[in-house]
């Protein structure tokens, strides 16, 4: 044994190999690398093995893992997705006011005008229509809405997750922002509660508020304060003011097509107006036809027919003159009632019928004649004996200006301010048979011409009046005093500031057409002052009495001898003076007027029925030609007039003063005013002589005889005094202006006011 130990031998790589001993064993390195590639492809193979069961189902096992691992993971995100939802309105919600204190908001009050005879004149206030119920107006419309809307309205909860969906999926695809979600109890609780603003803090309030709608008020009501709101574009809020706004028509009378186009708009009220784009509000239409055929609501039939016939819109948004008086009683009803709280009508005292035929007349006569007379705007006013407006017309064309010519214009009336003049000589003492020269004067620095620069010597106060002769208004103004005059023409009831001074006597101050029409009412009633309106009465939707207009005592302004001898006299316009085309078979009387140039044109006349006031002009100011309140103003008052007085009883004028025959002798042929007649030759140059005129007028037709009422007057010839305050009588010399009566013309190129007194 220890031999054995002792002859150990080490195994080595290194050497040489040698013979195998039988007593012991040696390794080669060739032997090792041989045992190793063994040990490493035993390996492999193993690996290889694993590989292939692998290859032959780890391939499933894979895919489903994926999938696996996928709805796990949308699980946990749907989780916390939902946890961070429920925070968001949590949050929000946190924020609102307790659903218990939740109500529906008024609806905004609507103001409902209406004529004299129960016609609707215009709807006004924030929503511009009335409420009209669900089973009131035309079924088309809930079908229509509902067809492009919200399909799902009646079986959803107040949110539609389907429609939901398919908008998000839309809006993805697409990139942008092209459709929305909300049902129409979504909209509703938007128009309702919230602002416009796109935030999630809005979103999650209008789901909250839309869940409390649905809770609260059926399908139908939550659908008939939609209608009674949603706005349709052009200023119309409800279905009841788009009806009227674009078809002229209540909703309860709108056809299918007309439906059609309403529901279109909600998409994009402003952009789809047919006002504004008539050509998309009818594609948008025609999409809605096809969504109500597919949903059922309408039959192929019906479908075609509408196709066939589309909605006719109104040719133009509030073009009505009776705008302007719908204007009036808006800015009236604070003082009346003060702040509109609910639904209200207003019964006015316009008549519609009366109101369209003034309408057509100023429109007719300006179509006709406005380019070739450079006319471009009209105003008509009429009242009755109680003050109650009967109609009245600001403008050519409300929807082109708002502007109220007959109430807010403040213009010369010229000649048609001369009856105060005239009224407060009669109640200084004079009569319609006094006389005057009419002859040139100079008051100052002012020449007051008559039209065309004519004079006719002594002439009544009536024929001057009649035939509008300037120089006689300017001595009666001289004679009782400018501030007569104003004091006369405010009791009458002018309003506006007026200037005392002589040359008022040619209405060089300016008033507007409702009052002066106003201050004429007295001579056709017999001397009192009404109190001019134009709203009978106020009440509430159901019927509360909140404003009546009981009337009342009109005081008297003017004796009712001077109403008969201004009725004479004024009666003399329309048959032999400046205003014969107004003439029509009812006793008459009225005063035309022309301002500096042309620029205004009025006549204001009446009977025992009505009074009516005419204006034609520019708003520019900018004259017109040759037009004169004996033109187009007395044919408008003509036209209106007769119509106005068909099958109406005749009554006279009040007063009954009368003349009595006298010798003096006035011209009857004192040239008009009028636009039709041949205009009068031009006046020598400066300093060139003129022809000597006859002493007698140059009119040659025959003379008629006058009556006075007492003998004739004394003539002073020599100077221009005022007469004694004891009035007139025989022996009193009255004021003439100077120069010889039917001497030389005289037109002053340079007079400070050419106020054309014959129109």
């Amino acid at each position: 044994m220890a031999n054995r130990r002792d002859s150990r031998i080490e195994p080595s790589f290194e050497e040489a190999p040698r013979a195998k001993s039988s007593e012991g064993f040696s390794v080669s390195e060739e032997d090792r690398v041989v045992r190793r590639n063994r040990k490493s492809t035993a390996k492999g193979r193993s690996a290889k093995a694993k590989t292939s069961r692998r290859g032959r189902g780890g391939s499933r096992r894979g895919l489903f893992g994926i999938a696996t691992r996928l709805v796990y993971w949308c699980f946990v995100l749907c989780i916390w997705g939902g946890i961070a939802a429920a925070g968001i309105v949590v949050y929000y919600g946190a924020k609102m006011p307790a659903a218990t204190t939740w109500s529906i908001p008024d609806r905004a009050p609507n103001i409902k005008i209406v004529s004299v005879d129960g016609g609707l004149i215009a709807n006004r206030g924030m929503s511009g229509g009335e409420a009209v119920g669900l089973h009131e107006m035309s079924p088309y419309i809930p079908q229509a809405v509902v067809a492009i809307e919200d399909r799902r309205f009646y079986s959803h909860f107040g949110i539609d997750p389907i429609g939901l969906s398919r908008a998000m999926v839309t809006n993805v695809l697409g990139g942008h922002f092209s459709q929305g979600g909300s049902t129409l109890t979504q909209q509703l609780a938007k128009n309702l509660f919230l602002t416009p603003d796109r935030t999630l803090e809005r979103k999650v309030q209008e789901v909250l508020l839309a869940l409390w709608l649905e809770h609260k008020h059926s399908k139908d009501q939550i659908l008939e304060m939609y209608l009674n709101r949603v706005y349709f574009g052009s200023g119309a809020y409800g279905v009841e003011a788009a009806s009227r706004r674009y078809f002229g028509k209540s909703a309860r009378d709108v056809s299918l097509s007309e439906a059609a186009l309403l529901a279109g708009l909600l998409k994009a009220p402003s952009k789809l107006s047919p006002a504004r784009d008539p050509k998309a509000a009818e594609e948008r239409a025609q999409l809605v036809l096809a969504a109500m055929r597919e949903e059922g609501k309408i039959s192929d039939k019906e479908y075609k027919v509408a196709l066939s016939a589309p909605a006719t819109r109104a040719p133009s948004y509030w073009t009505g003159s009776e705008n302007y008086v719908a204007d009036t009683v808006m800015e009236e009803l604070p003082d009346l009632i003060g702040d509109v709280r609910g639904d209200i009508v207003v019964d006015t005292t316009v008549d519609l019928t009366l109101q369209k035929l003034a309408e057509q007349s100023i429109r007719r006569l300006i179509d006709e004649s406005g380019k070739k007379l450079n006319v471009t705007q009209g105003a008509l006013v009429s009242i009755d004996d109680s003050g109650a407006v009967r109609a009245m017309v600001g403008g050519y064309d409300y929807s082109t200006s708002q502007f109220d010519r007959a109430s807010e214009a403040r213009r010369q009336p010229g000649s048609a301010f001369k009856p105060f003049v005239y009224m407060a000589a009669l109640e200084a003492g004079r009569t319609p048979d006094s006389v005057r020269n009419d002859a040139p004067i100079k008051i100052g620095k002012w020449t007051p011409d008559n039209y065309g620069g004519k004079y006719y010597g002594k002439v009544t106060l009536a024929t001057a009046l009649a035939k509008s002769l300037n120089s006689v208004a300017a001595q009666l103004t001289m004679e009782v005093g400018p501030d007569a005059v104003v004091e006369a023409a405010h009791r009458m009831g002018i309003q506006s500031d007026l200037q005392a001074n002589t040359s008022i006597a040619l209405g060089t101050s300016e008033v507007t057409p409702l009052e002066l029409t106003s201050a004429y009412v007295p001579f056709a009633n017999g001397g009192y002052k009404p109190d001019v309106h134009f709203i009978r009465r106020i009440t509430t939707g159901d019927g509360k009495v909140l404003y009546e207009n009981s009337g009342g005592s009109a005081p008297r302004v003017i004796k009712a001898d001077v109403v008969g001898m201004m009725n004479s006299m004024m009666t003399g316009t329309v048959e032999i003076g400046t205003a014969k085309k107004a003439a029509f078979n009812w006793p008459s009387a009225g005063k035309t007027g022309t301002s500096q140039n042309s620029r205004d044109a009025w006549f204001v006349g009446y009977t025992a029925n009505l009074t009516t006031g005419v204006w034609f002009g520019n708003d520019d100011g900018s004259p017109m030609k040759k037009v004169t309140g004996g033109a187009l103003p007395a044919q408008a008052w003509h036209e209106f007039m007769v119509a106005a007085h068909e099958g109406v009883p005749v009554r006279p004028l009040p007063g009954t003063w009368k003349s009595t025959p006298s010798d003096t002798i006035v011209p009857d042929e004192i040239p008009s005013a009028d636009a039709s007649q041949p205009p009068p030759a031009p006046p020598a140059a400066v300093g060139q002589s003129q022809p000597a005129a006859p002493s007698q007028p140059v009119a040659q037709a025959p003379a008629r005889q006058v009556r006075t009422t007492r003998p004739a007057e004394t003539v002073d010839t020599g100077g221009f005094g005022m007469p004694s305050d004891s009035g007139e009588t025989a022996s009193i010399k009255h004021p003439v202006p100077p120069g010889n009566v039917g001497g030389p013309t005289k037109k002053r190129q340079t007079s400070i006011l050419d106020i054309l007194g014959g129109g």
